[in-house]
């Protein structure tokens, strides 16, 4: 397997600090701390993504919508007044 080709970027003295705290809490290099960290962001955002398609999906759904009103009117009954 051929490997990735190197990238190289500046970090600023904030994201350095941080990069350096990865490392120093996981154990690892400055170049394993900063693969991670981009997998991890990575794998972050699709989920999100994936949960705003799912939550913009159910908006569609007008039986869900009024579900959900129902339930939120339950709950607000329940909840009684202050």
């Amino acid at each position: 397997m051929k490997a990735a080709a190197p990238v190289s970027l500046r970090l600023g003295s904030e994201g350095l600090r941080a990069l350096d705290d990865i490392a120093q809490r996981r154990g690892i290099s400055r170049a394993e701390a900063a693969r991670q960290a981009i997998a991890e962001t990575a794998a972050r955002d699709r989920r999100r993504s994936g949960l705003a398609a799912e939550a913009r999906s159910l908006m569609q759904n007008e039986a869900y919508v009024a579900e959900a009103q129902e339930l939120a009117e339950l709950m607000e009954h329940l909840r009684g007044s202050r």
